[in-house]
């Protein structure tokens, strides 16, 4: 069930149904798949589309707008595997499980990683972008969790005054690391006012740089789904690969490859209640919330290219 006629939405959907579909075709199993699309505000009748139909499983909704209109508007559905997680935290209701590609997840990982690293003060430096103010917070949040200081945040401004004073902030009181929640096109400029420290970042930082423009964040660290990381890794051998001519779409096929493994799971009578999945989008683990952990790959930017982290391997 995926917004494959949404102006805004559908080559994302599209993305996502051609990985479950090319999984569901080498398992198989695709007599059992019904495609189900919808538009910008077609959510419910398509759900409803689903349950005349008798389903098994519902993969979907794949926006957020579109989970948070179903868990209000739809107590009575089948079982049902979203492709997002709501924005609120709210739990999930009973009976649905979901699996996201959410930045809540690098966030969290880049915390737990930088305390093994041995990193105790950290400064955030954030862009007023929805996607980095929400990476930030949920790296706050695991931070801070886990009993660490404060951190210290900056904003992130590429007026040449506001960055000297970004530098002198953060020569004056100088952290074990920085976090760097930036657009990629503005990480290179930010990355030239920061002391020498560990830098990491949000993910899909090296999206769209070129070579020249990654030796200038040589060292920064984030993570990344094993898909792209290690095309020629375990994850990736396995399932049917197609190009695609971005890393978002790439990363959303990986999620239709994911989606259609947990699928043939629960779309069983009884459900697992205890999954661990080597994926395409990283290793998956079944919360008692209904949510499944994702832990991708850290990636290390060296000299010029992004590779996996060979401290992590």
């Amino acid at each position: 069930m995926l917004p494959l006629e949404s102006a805004s939405y559908g080559l994302a959907a599209e993305a996502v149904k051609a990985g479950f579909l090319a999984a569901a075709n080498r398992a198989g199993i695709s007599s059992r798949i019904r495609v189900i699309g919808h538009g910008d505000d077609g959510v419910l009748p398509a759900l409803a589309a689903a349950a005349d139909a008798g389903v098994a499983l519902v993969v979907g909704p794949l926006t957020r707008d579109d989970l948070k209109t179903v868990i209000a508007m739809a107590p009575s559905r089948p079982r049902m595997l979203a492709l997002n997680q709501p924005d609120d935290g709210s739990p999930l209701p009973d009976n649905a499980y979901a699996l996201a590609l959410s930045v809540d997840n690098d966030a969290a990982q880049i915390a737990r990683v930088a305390r093994a690293d041995g990193v105790r003060s950290f400064a955030v430096v954030v862009s007023n972008g929805a996607l980095q103010r929400r990476f930030a917070a949920a790296f706050a949040a695991e931070w801070q969790n886990a009993g660490r200081a404060p951190l210290s945040e900056y904003r992130f401004d590429p007026n040449p005054e506001l960055l000297g004073q970004l530098r002198r902030a953060l020569a004056t009181h100088p952290p074990d690391a920085v976090l760097l929640a930036i657009d990629g096109e503005d990480v290179a400029l930010a990355k030239s006012f920061l002391p020498q420290s560990r830098v990491y970042a949000v993910s899909q930082i090296a999206d769209g740089l070129s070579p020249p423009m990654l030796r200038d964040l040589e060292g920064v660290r984030y993570v990344e789904i094993p898909w792209l990381a290690e095309p020629d890794g375990q994850a990736s051998a396995v399932a049917p690969r197609i190009r695609f001519d971005s890393p978002l779409l790439e990363r959303l096929y990986a999620l239709g490859l994911d989606a259609l493994a947990l699928a043939q799971m629960f779309a069983e009578p009884a459900p697992p209640d205890r999954v661990e999945l080597d994926g395409a989008t990283g290793h998956l683990s079944l919360t008692p919330a209904g949510t499944f952990a994702r832990q991708g790959r850290m990636m290390v930017i060296h000299d010029g290219r992004a590779m996996p982290d060979p401290a992590l391997r």
